[in-house]
Parts: C-alpha cells; sequence; structure tokens
C-alpha cells in the first residue's frame, strides 16, 4: 500500500525555504522562483481584467459548450448541498440555532505545469461563488512566455474570479498565505498540486491559514471481476496515470484472467497517448494486485483509502455499500472517472495518500462556517440552571456556576 513519495525532510525543507523567502521578500521572492521553476518572471504578476476579458476568443465554441456543461451539472449538485438550518428547542425556554457564514476571501489554486486543469477552475470557483465568499483569488502558473491558459481565463471571467495573478507553485501557496506587495493574503487555500504544493499546504496551515484538504499526486484503484471489460479498466487506469509520474493507479481483482487482459490492453492503449513517457512512469508506481475474493480486495480497498475508486463487478451496488474509506466512487461499466473530473457535477478535489480516512473531498461547507447562536428565556435558564451549576462547580469553576445562580435569585428582574 506504500505510496510513491520522496524524501519527506527533504521535501519539506526545500518547501519551507521557499515559503520563507516569500514571506519575508515578497513579489521578488515570487518572481524569483517562477523564473526557477516556470521559466518566466513576469513584470506584472495580476492578469488583467483585458487578458481576462478577451480570452474567450481564444477557447473553441466546442469547449466553451462544455465548459457551460459542465458549470450547470456542478452548479446543480452544489446548491444542493447550501446548509439550511433550524432553529431547535433543546428544553422548554432553550432555544438554539446554526447560521452559515462564507469564509470572507479564498485562494484558488489552479495546477499548471504540463496540463493546465481548467476544470479544477470550475470545481472550486462554483461552490465558492455559491457561498458568496466576498474575495476570490486564483493563482496559476504561466507557460514560460508568461501565458495563462485562454480557458482557465474564461472560466474565471464567467464565474466572476474577483482577481487572477500568473503565479504556481509553493510560491503561490506562500503568497496567498504571508500576502506580498500584489498577492493579498487569504482566509483559506484551496486546490490540489504535486507534493511541492501538498507539502506547501500542509506546511502554511499549521500556523498561517487554513487548507481545504491534503490533495496531491492523483491516485485511482478500481475494484473489479472476470466479468468487466479489460478495455475500459485499462483506459481508467491511464486517465490517472496520464496526469503525473507520481500518479499510481491499482487494479484490485480476484481474477488472473482480467489481470493478463488489462495488460495487454494498457500496452495497446498506452502506444497511443501523447503523455505516453508521464503515464509509462506513473505505471512503474502502480500495481495489479491479486486478492482471493471480495472481502479480501474490500478490505484492501478501505485500508488503501483512494482517491477516486471505480467498483465494475456484477454486484457493484452491493460492494458500494461496503465502501468507508474513499475520495469519490464511480459505480458501474459506464461510470468512468473521467465524469467526476469534468462534468458530472460532483466536485474532483478530494483527498489523497491515505487522506479519505478522515477527509472528505471538496463540498460546499469546505467555503463556508457555521456559527452558533442560542437564546435563553428565564424560565429556560430556570430549566437547566441546576445543571449547569453542578456540572460547573463538579469541575470547580465556581465563577461559571455563580454566572447562572446571579440570574435565578429571587428577586433579580434585570
Amino acid at each position: 500500500m506504500k505510496r510513491p513519495g520522496l524524501n519527506y525532510q527533504s521535501l519539506e525543507d526545500q518547501v519551507q525555504k521557499i515559503i520563507s523567502d516569500v514571506a519575508t521578500k515578497g513579489d521578488a521572492a515570487v518572481r524569483k522562483y517562477s523564473k526557477a521553476f516556470d521559466g518566466y518572471s513576469a513584470d506584472k504578476l495580476e492578469v488583467t481584467k483585458e487578458e481576462i476579458e478577451t480570452a474567450g476568443a481564444e477557447v473553441s465554441p466546442a469547449l466553451k459548450k462544455a465548459i457551460q456543461e459542465a458549470q450547470r451539472n456542478i452548479q446543480t449538485f452544489h446548491e444542493k448541498q447550501v446548509f439550511r438550518g433550524e432553529t431547535i428547542e433543546t428544553s422548554a425556554g432553550v432555544r438554539c440555532w446554526q447560521k452559515q457564514i462564507p469564509i470572507c476571501s479564498v485562494g484558488l489554486y489552479i495546477p499548471g505545469g504540463s496540463a493546465p486543469l481548467l476544470s479544477t477552475a470550475l470545481m472550486l470557483g462554483i461552490p465558492a461563488k455559491i457561498a458568496g465568499c466576498r474575495e476570490i483569488i486564483l493563482c496559476t502558473p504561466p507557460d514560460s512566455q508568461g501565458r495563462v491558459s485562454p480557458a482557465i481565463l474564461y472560466i474565471a471571467g464567467m464565474l466572476g474570479m474577483d482577481r487572477v495573478f500568473r503565479v504556481g507553485g509553493v510560491q503561490a501557496i506562500a503568497a496567498m498565505a504571508h500576502g506580498t506587495e500584489t498577492i493579498p493574503p487569504v482566509n483559506k487555500i484551496f486546490g490540489p498540486g504535486n507534493q511541492y504544493v501538498t507539502m506547501a499546504k500542509q506546511i502554511v496551515s499549521r500556523d498561517t491559514v487554513a487548507i481545504d484538504l491534503p490533495a496531491g499526486p492523483s491516485e485511482l484503484a478500481v475494484v473489479a471481476d472476470s466479468a468487466a471489460n479489460p478495455a475500459y479498466i485499462a483506459s481508467d487506469l491511464l486517465s490517472q496515470a496520464e496526469h503525473g509520474p507520481d500518479s499510481q493507479v491499482l487494479l484490485l481483482t480476484d481474477s488472473i484472467t482480467l489481470i493478463d487482459g488489462v495488460k495487454r490492453e494498457i500496452q495497446v492503449q498506452l502506444e497511443g497517448l501523447p503523455r505516453k513517457k508521464i503515464a509509462s512512469e506513473s505505471l512503474e508506481n502502480s500495481k495489479m494486485i491479486l486478492l482471493k475474493n471480495q472481502e479480501e480486495i474490500m478490505a484492501f480497498t478501505n485500508a488503501y483509502a483512494p482517491e477516486h475508486l471505480i467498483i465494475v463487478t456484477e454486484n457493484y451496488a452491493e460492494l458500494a455499500e461496503q465502501v468507508i474509506n474513499a475520495g469519490s466512487v464511480f459505480l458501474g461499466p459506464y461510470t468512468p472517472e473521467s465524469a467526476g473530473d469534468y462534468a458530472s457535477g460532483t466536485n474532483h478535489t478530494l483527498p489523497t495518500n491515505g487522506w479519505a480516512h478522515s477527509y472528505s473531498g471538496l463540498n460546499m461547507e469546505s467555503f463556508t462556517k457555521k456559527l452558533t447562536f442560542q437564546e435563553i428565556s428565564k424560565d429556560g435558564l430556570a430549566n437547566i440552571g441546576e445543571s449547569i451549576m453542578i456540572l460547573a462547580e463538579a469541575e470547580q469553576l465556581q465563577a461559571h456556576s455563580a454566572a447562572v445562580s446571579i440570574r435565578l435569585k429571587k428577586g433579580n428582574n434585570d
């Protein structure tokens, strides 16, 4: 179950140095690291409104249509998650309720690198807007000419992002955490990334800013039986392997025949991929595991806690009920993981590296916080006051008890 990874102490040391530089030197450090890692040092880190407005001209009508369909589905799914609280009377005269409040300022990190993830702009921007966050900034790395993906800019304009910066990697996370002369600090940082970005998010979350979840290199586990289509499975494994050389994909099955068929299909399909080299490196970290039966398979799956889990067995509905640890689950032969990445409506920002044991994927609650309110009448305090005082005194906190008793004294009409 070991994930591919670097020496984490060495990784943390490298990342911490960059964060410290950005925290103390601001824009100058951001430009230095952008030049080192992206090959471009921008005079102006911020993308202009004119660039955003004109970006749509470079996006094909077909891509615009696909983006708009994805937007509709993602918006529909996330709008249904909006919290609708109710007032609860826990005892006579004691009313309690919660109010959901948007996080004031959020920073969205959109990976670029070898493949700009324009879909991530939808996955982060849509719930941020639904939540009502007051300031939404977006950071994404430029290419060596300083250009940001026109599709990402088109989406930023369509969704109404407040500010966009051509900054990527650790330096982007550091800038959003600490603020620079140009990039404002935010209250919470969202978005996936490579191991460096993930480490940066974890470091800044210790004492500077909140983060969504640990979302690092992509991973996928496929649970399949002898009836599964080897070509479908191979395509799913390759769809995640092509993300990056540090991605990991697994096939878990009780059929050696299926494993043989998937191996053959992978070799055939791999030849036609433009990102063959990246996918091949990822496959070196990946495994096909033969287990005795479905009970073993599901035990392994829940212990591994994959970011993405595809179940393509004849009894997939039954096995789905046994899943307790996974970021997002895809059921049946016609539900490729790609659907969740782009347009089914669910969010693709998910916990990786086993964090699905304790984290959910991104959802509307990620962009909000809940304030708790309570209102107690005089009779209500009389109803629960004795219990409050006894509990306070049991903890030897006399002032807590006195705050109740002073209100309950006979003749006190305040």
